[in-house]
């Protein structure tokens, strides 16, 4: 995993500079925002960084100070978004060390899936914006912080010891991408997301039993 490791700089285009002062975090992120609202108002090909500070209430040159262009402002709101699910992936693996694998399979899928449906309509919209921006490697290389905390949260289990312990991070977070994506791209209820969130639990937990041995 290490070897082919994506860096985190250069991989999306880059803000004009980085907010500081409280204030001007809370801006960005009026403006993030009201990117999200237009992106699922208007859609991904009718929005402008015009359309963007009308609907954040500020002036174009405010969102110009800090966002060159519509792709850097598109990157700093996938950025947020996927930096978002992946922290919630590694707080769920650190408060689960030491515990069970079925506690890790739980707490894994129910960290992943909160994430993503915080805002169903926003995951939906920006897996178009990644494609938009070329955001797969960045994609990528969150993948792999993923894959990292999975590596030592099951380190800790204390039911079971895993022999490859990167083979099983990576299958483990590919896997679950797969049918939450399909549940976003159908639009899927919220009893069916429900019913998937346990199916999802039990195949976690199958598999980390399968690819590994009570511990001694």
């Amino acid at each position: 995993m290490n070897s082919h490791s994506v860096p985190a700089q250069h991989i999306l285009p880059k803000p004009r500079k980085t907010p500081v002062q409280q204030r001007s975090v809370f801006t960005v992120e009026i403006m993030c925002d009201a990117c999200i609202q237009v992106l699922l108002d208007e859609g991904l090909e009718r929005l402008t960084t015009t359309r963007v500070a009308a609907r954040a209430g500020v002036s174009v040159g405010s969102v110009y100070q800090y966002f060159p262009n519509k792709q850097s402002l598109l990157a700093a709101v996938l950025e947020r978004h996927l930096l978002a699910v992946v922290e919630a992936v590694e707080t769920a693996c650190t408060d689960a060390k030491g515990q069970s694998t079925a506690h890790m399979a739980d707490a894994l899928v129910e960290a992943f899936m909160a994430a993503k449906f915080h805002n169903p309509a926003a995951s939906r919209a920006l897996y178009a914006v990644a494609a938009e921006i070329g955001g797969a490697a960045f994609v990528m290389h969150l993948t792999q912080r993923s894959q990292l905390a999975l590596c030592d949260m099951l380190a800790t289990a204390c039911d079971r010891q895993f022999s490859d312990m990167v083979a099983t991070s990576f299958v483990l977070c590919t896997a679950l991408i797969g049918p939450v994506q399909g549940l976003l791209a159908s639009n899927a209820t919220t009893a069916t997301v429900d019913a998937v969130r346990v199916q999802l639990v039990a195949m976690v937990s199958a598999y980390l039993q399968a690819v590994s041995h009570a511990a001694a």
